[in-house]
């Protein structure tokens, strides 16, 4: 019997691990064909593309607005697409706000569905948990803390650890990394993350970098890099960069540097560095999987944190903590400077305090290599003998 998936993934990253999880579920279920979103990597593993990856791709809210004409329609289009004829199984990979509205409409007609990589409510927006009720036969969870979320709202779900866990080495080679971006040997490196984002460097970027600066007047020895994500962001950084000049600081791009899908360039830097200074977001969990101590910075501007506090209802997350380590880790594992405190001069002073004191550090490094080996489990593998689990009761 042919079995069909509706698959929908909006990111990158998504349609990375996507294509694993796929792939896994072609294994047990040969026969099964899927269609739907998705980018180069699902389309490499057999998802017929009904509409591009990139056509979902937003960022900030701003965004969001304009694209709004375009992501109904092809909400309008999938969806109807999927009710003509009815998948077996409705796989909806992030992007929660299009994908559970989906997985809605499909649901209550009578389609399986199941979503991979849950929303963060516990920080923002709990109530969206009904939401999730509603839309989700089965949920797959990044995180072990967010299994006990699930079960206590009668959602069924099972985790499935992380896929950077996977991807990054347990011991990561730190002299390959060093002479791969031409930094030398025995160098003092220290890794900068300003973000990926154009409002993120606007308002990281100065912050580090006159940081950087009174580290360099500490320490001259100091070798800064930062990789970049793109030409556009390098452009942005770069303008920031020369009105706060750095000494030995490096900026990694791919032009400069050999990058490759095993070592994107933010990987080579933090595998390179001894610390590093990072905005939170993911950047964060991928520096601890690094086994790297850190400083997490973030800043909103006005504007953007009135509309989260009008959207979410909230002032601030629900959580004392806001940087993955410190959220998993259910303590300050490492600093968070953010807001009014996101000072160059705070930035600085932390930043060397945990920078002279080695015992903190060696703590730090040992608490992040036992949080890469609780979410390093197989994640595709898990994922994709759920959701085939799922499939057979479904059929």
């Amino acid at each position: 019997m042919t079995l069909r998936l509706g698959l929908v993934a909006g990111e990158p990253s998504g349609d990375l691990i996507a294509a694993k999880v796929l792939q896994g579920i072609h294994q047990a279920c040969p026969e099964l064909s899927a269609s739907g979103i998705g980018g180069p990597h699902l389309e490499a593993a057999g998802l017929e593309i009904w509409e591009p990856m990139n056509a979902l791709s937003v960022f900030g809210y701003v965004d969001a607005l304009k694209s709004l004409p375009r992501l109904l329609s092809i909400y309008r289009h999938v969806s109807q697409r999927w009710l003509t004829e009815p998948p077996d199984l409705f796989l909806g990979v992030d992007a929660p706000d299009f994908n559970l509205r989906i997985a809605l409409k499909l649901r209550r007609h009578g389609i399986p569905t199941v979503h991979f990589v849950g929303p963060s409510i516990w920080a923002w927006r709990y109530e969206r948990i009904q939401q999730i009720r509603e839309a989700v036969s089965h949920m797959l969870v990044l995180f072990p803390f967010e299994v006990e979320i699930y079960e206590k709202e009668g959602i069924p779900v099972t985790y499935v650890g992380h896929p950077l866990a996977d991807a990054i080495d347990l011991e990561p080679d730190q002299l390959a990394a060093r002479r791969l971006i031409g930094v030398p040997d025995d160098a003092r490196v220290i890794a900068v993350l300003p973000g990926s984002r154009a409002s993120e460097i606007r308002l990281m970027a100065p912050r580090f970098l006159m940081a950087a600066q009174t580290l360099a007047k500490r320490d001259p020895s100091l070798v800064f890099v930062v990789p970049m994500v793109n030409e556009q962001r390098q452009a942005e950084f770069q303008a920031v960069l020369d009105q706060y000049p750095v000494a030995r600081l490096k900026v990694l791009t791919p032009s400069l540097v050999q990058a490759s899908d095993a070592m994107p360039l933010s990987w080579q830097a933090l595998a390179a560095c001894d610390m590093a200074m990072v905005t939170s977001g993911t950047a964060t969990l991928e520096t601890a999987l690094f086994k790297r101590p850190m400083i997490i910075s973030y800043v909103l501007s006005p504007w953007m944190r009135r509309i989260m506090a009008w959207k979410s209802g909230q002032d601030k997350p629900l959580l004392p903590w806001v940087g993955l380590p410190n959220v998993l880790s259910r303590e300050f594992v490492v600093p968070e400077l953010l807001q009014d405190d996101a000072t160059p001069e705070k930035l600085a002073d932390s930043f060397w305090a945990l920078w002279q004191n080695q015992s903190q550090r060696a703590a730090i490094q040992s608490k992040f290599h036992g949080l890469h080996q609780t979410l390093r489990c197989g994640t595709a593998k898990r994922a994709a003998e759920a959701i085939v689990q799922v499939l057979g009761r479904s059929t």
